[in-house]
């Protein structure tokens, strides 16, 4: 992977978002504070699945699972633009780099296909409610996340040796993470084999299932459709309102800046995009799918009632 022209390149300078130095702590608060939350946020949702018998179900599992992969997303990446707002040098080695990438990569591609088989998962139950329980097992639930698993791995590895290999003739990166297109745009050649071959792996992983979530929700609408009284309806749509959002935020973004023809493309503008599918979103989705979600409220009040007798039992 690491070829002997590239042994003299030892680390990238990234520009970050900004190189206003009045600004950088404001930034830094700004960014430190929404890290925090989103830590927070996720955390608790994968505590609560896990403490709570009520939510061990398909839906709350990969939920769980979608949690730990927005914690390990914006955590490759975070840290890292954070330190940089501290400091007037903000570099990365070249293999740090590349790991960054790596994470970047595998836990944006996990994320990608959690989403679809939470969409599948909402398609069973409202489409095939009676064959639901036989279909979406624990032993099914674990085969869908290992999957999911396993193309992320498999699909990162590629980008990461193409882009790896590539000439460098400047070390200066025009963003704050570690990017394929902003790694290219260094490169001494234009190597078109390259580009096209990141560009089909990329929009593979983002098109496919985005396309899969649209026809499992041409289903389910066609059935909630058919639902006779409004009531019921509206329980339908309401329990696939939350992964709509996230499914919107996140593959709108994701597919503006990858599945696109590789040229020259306005940096400020990537940057912004990278920071609401990278930052922003990781820590919308606990809101989402648990500010109106009935069991989750449930359980975080059981919860407390659990920590008040604990509290009570210890002071007496």
């Amino acid at each position: 992977m690491w070829s002997a022209n590239q042994t003299k390149l030892k680390e990238f300078i990234l520009n970050g978002l900004s190189n206003n130095e009045d600004i950088k702590p404001l930034l830094f608060a700004f960014f430190f504070i929404v890290y925090a939350l989103t830590l927070f946020g996720n955390i608790t949702i994968i505590m609560l699945v896990w403490s709570n018998s009520s939510l061990h179900k398909p839906m709350y599992f990969f939920l769980g699972n979608l949690s730990f992969v927005e914690i390990g997303y914006t955590s490759s990446t975070v840290p890292k633009m954070l330190s940089g707002f501290l400091s007037k040098t903000n570099s990365i080695s070249f293999r740090g780099c590349f790991v960054q990438l790596f994470f970047f990569f595998i836990f944006g591609i996990v994320d990608c296909f959690l989403l679809t088989v939470m969409g599948y998962d909402r398609y069973l139950a409202i489409c095939q409610p009676l064959h639901y329980h036989m279909l979406m097992c624990k032993r099914v639930c674990f085969r869908l996340v290992s999957i999911c698993w396993a193309i992320g791995f498999f699909s990162t590895v590629v980008p990461i040796i193409l882009v790896s290999q590539q000439p460098f003739c400047d070390n200066k990166i025009n963003h704050f993470l570690c990017d394929t297109g902003p790694l290219l745009a260094l490169s001494c050649v234009s190597n078109f084999t390259t580009q096209m071959t990141i560009l089909v792996l990329t929009s593979l992983v983002l098109i496919v299932p985005f396309c899969f979530i649209c026809v499992s929700y041409v289903f389910i609408t066609r059935t909630i459709l058919k639902i006779p009284s409004a009531s019921g309806r509206y329980k339908a749509f309401s329990t696939c309102a939350s992964h709509i959002s996230v499914v919107t935020m996140f593959f709108g973004c994701a597919i503006y800046i990858y599945v696109r023809p590789t040229g020259n493309h306005p940096f400020l503008q990537d940057k912004l995009m990278a920071v609401f599918y990278n930052v922003l979103t990781p820590l919308f989705n606990p809101i989402i799918y648990t500010l109106r979600n009935k069991e989750f409220i449930k359980a975080v009040k059981k919860n407390h009632e659990v920590l008040i007798q604990w509290k009570v039992w210890y002071s007496g």
